[in-house]
């Protein structure tokens, strides 16, 4: 092969020309030392160091995490903790205080990111063991504050949707069908249409006084689509389903237009505890949409102020087997249709004889503390105003300290005191009682509201 003339095929403005010229000066400077090419070397080692030494922005907050964490003059970490408690409280005050109409029999689709982009490593120990770990507390907790709810389980992986989970209202069947990280292993690439298309025909016979959303766990950057998936945005909102994503990587726009135009929510995490925070906003169902209205005045899509319910019997363990309609297998525990008589294993669910909504009263009454929510309670800054205050917290009895503690910052909404007042009743409560009532039971210990 004859030797490359330098004059050819060289670009002026290009880098390697330089580095091609200098070796061949260094080189006729000092023949057989190869001076010029032991620079170059080193010049490529060095911007590759450079390189390397760059970590990612969320995995240099995850390694500087200490740096938020600020001490008092005693060495004591009460103002870090009262600041976490300060940003609870903040997000309650800023909810709308008046009553919404909201949703309370949901149908989510959980969608989960199992291609190979989620064995990076930015998130410990991996995105995809991460994510588990978060669905599944989401998953208990969403049912905690939605037993009304049905939850499904739907994989995006080597360009396919797969149906992972059936969708049900028992909590463990859910947790059950993603406890098994061996058949959920990462692979190819991910398809977001399929995901969607399937998720939407899995909700498509669902009655339209229920909330179909589609809550997705994005951690690539590409997605492998058949066809075009704004056609797929089209049927969705046709269907009515509100789409949400949460993405692991960066923002992408079709993410940001599904969730947008269905009227979801879109995050990018930017560290593992972002992460669980814009997973666990999902949870309180959503505010229902605006019906649209046709010509003539009347709703195109007219909602069920009245939904039939059936209240079912509860067998015992002594009572004799028999089979039930949803798994076809006999087992002696159970619930019977008021309907039709039919046995079926959990409740809620749809009876699959004569399609009545069977639900257990305490779940429905579980379910009205989305719709009426607790008051906020007021901090109280002071006690001049107040003639005889109580000695102890209304909720726990706990004594309150007399002496306005000076490591509080009032400027966030906390009480130099540690006392919250309820704004119908007028009892004081501690911080803990405070968070407890509002996170946990929802419902003032006080006044009963």
């Amino acid at each position: 092969m004859p030797p490359r003339r330098i004059g050819d095929d060289f670009d002026a403005d290009s880098d390697s020309d330089v580095s091609i010229l200098d070796d061949l000066e260094d080189v006729g400077r000092a023949r057989g030392k190869g001076k010029g090419k032991a620079i170059d070397r080193r010049r490529k080692d060095k911007g590759k160091g450079k390189a390397k030494e760059q970590p990612y922005a969320w995995e240099a907050s995850y390694t500087r995490s200490w740096d938020t964490v600020q001490e008092d003059e005693a060495g004591s970490l009460q103002g870090a903790v009262q600041d976490l408690i300060a940003r609870g409280r903040r997000r309650r005050l800023l909810a709308p205080a008046t009553a919404i109409r909201r949703t309370i029999i949901r149908h989510l689709i959980l969608v989960l990111d199992l291609s190979s982009a989620m064995m990076d490593r930015d998130m410990r120990p991996t995105r995809f063991d991460l994510m588990l770990q978060y669905a599944r507390e989401f998953i208990v907790e969403w049912f905690d504050q939605n037993p009304l709810g049905q939850i499904g389980i739907v994989g995006m992986r080597s360009g396919l949707g797969e149906r992972i989970g059936e969708m049900t209202g028992n909590p463990q069947e859910v947790l059950k069908a993603i406890s098994e990280r061996h058949k959920l292993e990462p692979n190819g690439e991910p398809s977001l249409q399929n995901a969607i298309e399937m998720a939407r025909s899995t909700m498509s016979h669902l009655p339209t006084h229920s909330s179909r959303e589609i809550t997705v766990i994005f951690g690539s950057l590409t997605t492998c689509d058949p066809g075009n998936i704004h056609d797929t945005l089209e049927s969705c909102l046709k269907d009515r389903i509100r789409i949400s994503v949460v993405a692991l990587a960066a923002e992408m726009k079709i993410c940001r237009d599904l969730c947008d135009k269905t009227g979801g929510q879109f995050g990018v995490a930017l560290n593992e505890g972002h992460f669980k925070d814009l997973l666990f906003e999902l949870i309180p169902p959503p505010a229902a949409r605006a019906l649209a209205r046709t010509g003539s005045g009347a709703p195109a899509n007219p909602a069920a102020d009245l939904m039939m319910m059936g209240f079912p019997t509860r067998l015992p363990d002594t009572s004799p087997p028999a089979l039930c309609v949803c798994h076809s297998q006999l087992k002696s525990e159970g619930f019977l249709c008021p309907r039709c008589r039919a046995k079926v294993c959990d409740v809620p669910t749809d009876c699959d004889i004569c399609g009545l909504m069977i639900v257990s009263s305490p779940h429905l009454a579980r379910s009205y503390h989305h719709l009426f929510p607790v008051k906020a309670y007021q901090a109280v800054m002071a006690l001049v105003d107040t003639p005889s205050p109580a000695p102890g917290c209304h909720g726990c009895a706990q004594l309150f300290e007399k002496m306005a503690s000076t490591m509080t910052n009032t400027t966030e909404g906390m009480s130099p005191l540690g006392r919250y007042r309820c704004p119908d009743c007028h009892n004081d409560f501690c911080t803990d009682c405070d968070v407890f009532v509002h996170d946990v039971v929802h419902c003032c210990p006080g006044c009963g509201k």
